[in-house]
């Protein structure tokens, strides 16, 4: 069992309370969600792997045949990078808590678009992921779940 750490601090909720179907029915897979705390923050990488994918809103990392999608918000892709500040590259290997995006929840703003960030487990069964973090807050690198 790997630990998945919480990418920055804030509060966790069911993926069934992302405002974007896609995530709220686990087609993407299964998986829990950040309300990010306010204020400027880095966000960072859950686990240990290779970036497979860098977005200036999305990342993947695989590590130990864990696949692990982190998107910061929902409809952020309209912004086209506005915002954010991508920190690593595409193809690398990066530790645990290692910085990934930084950006400002508050700055990103517009029609259709949160700020709730899925934490998305691939590749694996609908409702394989629970934890007993939903409803708390949590700091950045605290423990949210075991793939």
């Amino acid at each position: 069992m790997k630990a998945v750490l919480s990418p920055c601090p804030g509060r966790v909720i069911a993926m069934s309370e992302v405002p974007d179907p896609v995530f709220a029915e686990e087609i993407v897979g299964p998986g829990v969600a950040i309300e990010p705390a306010p204020g400027r923050t880095t966000v960072v990488s859950p686990i240990a792997g290779k970036v497979l994918k860098v977005h200036p809103h999305a990342f993947v990392v695989l590590g130990d045949g864990v696949g692990l999608l982190v998107h910061l918000g929902i409809n952020t892709v309209r912004l086209e990078g506005e915002g954010f500040e991508v920190l690593v590259e595409q193809g690398s290997d990066v530790a645990a808590g290692d910085p990934m995006i930084t950006w400002d929840p508050a700055t990103v703003t517009g029609e259709g678009i949160s700020t709730v960030i899925p934490i998305v487990l691939m590749d694996r069964p609908k409702g394989s992921v629970s934890s007993e973090r939903i409803g708390s807050d949590v700091a950045t690198g605290e423990v949210l779940f075991t793939a």
